[in-house]
């Protein structure tokens, strides 16, 4: 049996009155999906468990098998983990974001989408600067990037908040709290003082493009352990994604990184690459993941068009040619589904359940045809532990 799980990031939405009262699942021509739901079987799935935060990072490792009140610490170890860097016991990671703050406001979680040769020079001027504060920063992919301490222990109580929550508020409310908080503020406050005046931001300003004038460090976590897919679930994975927290906990659960070149973890992203390469994937592997970060960008930016059009690529350029390529296997099954739900008109991330479309082999319609919110919910299926949707794809 060879299996595929096609991630969504961000699709699931609520009516948008732009949309005459539909969600951009239901706006969408997504033909081929459509067609698997005809035949497969929908339903729900809690991926975020109660009093957890609705982050792809919780989301995504119980779309793959492994309960996050169990083996969650955090959303920047995993993204070390992607990054290569050995963290120790006693260290702590943060993710830290290139931001635009102006006049207190969170104006932009991205800067500008701020490029990674750019982002980097800036990384570096704050290593520089801040080394007397034992940390180190990591530089990642466009805005995302790492800071690295010790004394993991010390930060057990600290709160933060993802920028993307609170783009156009007042920071003010969200800055980090807790013991220890004020060392993290101060590195915030230092980076104000260090950044706007580099090059690299003067030019930005001078192209119309949002500065990176502060980093916003938040989910922080020490070093998770996590046992490996194939031991669990005795399949051989692979993950293609551009986005490091799912090469994070692919990595640590044993799965190979395909990379693909154009990935770029936005509504650019190289669509037809990814399924190329999925399909690839399945001579070699048992189970192959396609993550899609675009419609989750698109429910950020509030850009309803942008969120329907990127539906429509996965849906033409990598949920098409991976389902031929399943079907010229045999034994196939495939999975559809969104981490979580990322509205339109909220602009970040809902804890509500998320619908799942499954597919091929032994599974029996449900009549649910066509793959929206409302025919999931409609189906009566629900998985109440998202978690555990992992053994029912494999199992049921």
């Amino acid at each position: 049996m060879k299996y595929a799980i096609i991630i969504t990031d961000g699709a699931a939405d609520r009516p948008v009155q732009a949309l005459g009262g539909k969600t951009p699942l239901e706006a969408a021509n997504l033909e081929n999906i459509n067609q698997l739901a005809m035949t497969g079987r929908l339903g729900l799935a809690q991926t975020v468990p109660i009093n957890m935060n609705p982050g792809s990072d919780v989301a995504i490792m119980s779309l793959l098998g492994y309960d996050p009140k169990k083996y969650y610490t955090g959303r920047a170890p995993l993204e070390a983990s992607a990054m290569g860097i050995d963290m120790t016991d006693e260290q702590i990671a943060f993710r830290c974001n290139m931001v635009t703050i102006i006049d207190e406001v969170m104006e932009d979680f991205s800067a500008g989408h701020i490029k990674t040769h750019e982002s980097k020079k800036l990384i570096d001027k704050l290593n520089r600067n801040l080394q007397g504060a034992g940390v180190e920063f990591f530089p990642g992919i466009s805005y995302r990037h790492l800071m690295i301490t010790g004394n993991a222990e010390k930060f057990k109580n600290l709160k933060t908040t993802p920028p993307h929550d609170i783009s156009g508020q007042n920071v003010n409310p969200y800055l980090p709290r807790g013991r220890e908080s004020e060392f993290v503020i101060n590195l915030m406050r230092e980076s104000q003082k260090i950044l706007p005046g580099m090059e690299v931001n003067q030019v930005r300003k001078d192209l119309g493009e949002n500065p990176a004038t502060s980093i916003w460090l938040w989910g922080q976590g020490k070093k998770p352990t996590i046992e490996h897919f194939e031991k669990v679930y005795g399949l051989r994975g692979a993950a293609i994604t551009a986005v490091d927290l799912v090469r994070g906990l692919a990595t640590l659960i044993g799965w190979n990184i395909i990379e693909v070149d154009g990935a770029t973890g936005y509504l650019d992203t190289n669509y037809r690459g990814k399924g190329i390469a999925a399909c690839r994937a399945l001579e070699e592997v048992d189970i192959v993941l396609v993550h899609v970060e675009a419609p989750d960008e698109a429910g950020h930016n509030g850009d309803i068009d942008g969120k329907i059009d990127a539906l429509e690529q996965i849906d033409r350029e990598i949920v098409a040619p991976v389902t031929e390529k399943l079907k010229s296997l045999r034994d196939w099954r495939i999975m559809v589904l969104p981490d979580h739900p990322t509205p339109i008109e909220l602009k970040t991330h809902s804890s509500e359940p998320v619908p799942f479309l499954i597919s091929g082999s032994g599974i029996s319609s449900n009549n649910a045809e066509r793959f929206t919110e409302a025919r999931a919910a409609g189906t009566g299926l629900k998985i109440d532990l998202g978690w555990q949707l992992m053994e029912y794809f494999l199992k049921e």
